[in-house]
């Protein structure tokens, strides 16, 4: 990785134009000059539901990100962290802008955001757990992007046009996403005993949410063997380069205890919520 990789391929992308790592930067409406009719044949419940889901994850795991501020190793990890919440951040305001259009509630990005309960989100499990340390988060990271990269690669082929423009510019940065990630794992299981250590206990943590991720990737009519099949390529790859043991759901894995996707979630996304929506719902009718 170049010594400017972080900020100059960023930069590059978005047209160097100041409008810099996220979506939304730039411009009020995060659907600006895309056609937002719904395709006729375009099932609007399952596309309203996946796009709320796919918005959740991203709004719960860049506000994991963002709380490394000031706590990051480094600082240039600090400001590389916050720029991967940053877009995922943009991507949560266009899939909620969407989810709104077409579930007939006419709700806008705020509204999913600040003014829903634990309960009515539907990320998974695993975006919603404490950072724990640097190698966890790094673990955490590298299975969730991959997996959102496998996705995203599928859903850039939707008929619906407005979220196949969403998953289109969303690979190009889950790519970068993956790729920052894997190199930190690489650099951290093919490091000192220590950090080896810690990057194989990070590995250890998150082996129990996989089967939320991989056994369910058919989930808003996508492919799940090819999700599947495309994540656990890609984790097999770092773990074994790393020297690292990773530990796959087979058909034999207990389903876990509870599912994001339907509702149910750990003690520790309601403190996350809380800290998140404070400032909205002391005061509903503020301009942000």
């Amino acid at each position: 990785m170049s010594e400017d990789h972080v900020y100059m391929t960023l930069v590059e992308e978005h047209g160097g134009d100041g409008a810099r790592w996220a979506f939304g930067t730039g411009f009020e409406d995060p659907l600006y000059g895309i056609d937002t009719t719904v395709p006729t044949g375009v099932d609007t419940a399952q596309l309203a539901a996946c796009c709320l889901a796919l918005g959740d994850d991203a709004l719960v795991l860049a506000q994991r990100l963002a709380q490394w501020c000031t706590c990051a190793p480094e600082l240039e990890i600090e400001v590389g962290l916050a720029n991967l919440g940053l877009d995922l951040l943009g991507q949560a305001r266009m899939l909620y802008t969407r989810a709104g259009q077409v579930d007939g509630s006419g709700r806008g990005e705020d509204s999913y955001a600040y003014f829903r309960d634990p309960a009515e989100f539907r990320n998974v499990l695993l975006a919603e757990l404490p950072n724990g340390d640097f190698a966890f988060s790094i673990a955490r990271l590298l299975i969730l992007s991959s997996w959102r990269l496998a996705l995203f690669a599928q859903l850039a082929e939707s008929p619906d046009p407005v979220l196949a423009a969403i998953a289109a510019k969303g690979v190009k940065e889950l790519t970068y996403h993956r790729e920052f990630a894997a190199e930190w794992a690489l650099r951290l299981g093919d490091g000192t005993d220590e950090s080896h250590g810690r990057m194989q206990a990070g590995l250890d943590e998150t082996a129990e949410h996989l089967a939320e991720l991989l056994m369910r990737g058919g989930d808003f009519g996508l492919d799940a063997t090819s999700v599947r099949a495309n994540v656990e390529a890609v984790l097999r790859q770092v773990a074994d380069t790393a020297g690292l043991t990773l530990r796959l759901p087979t058909a034999n894995t207990a389903p876990a205890t509870a599912c994001g996707r339907d509702g149910e979630h750990t003690d520790h996304l309601a403190p996350l919520l809380a800290e998140l929506q404070s400032e909205a719902r002391a005061d509903p009718e503020a301009s942000w």
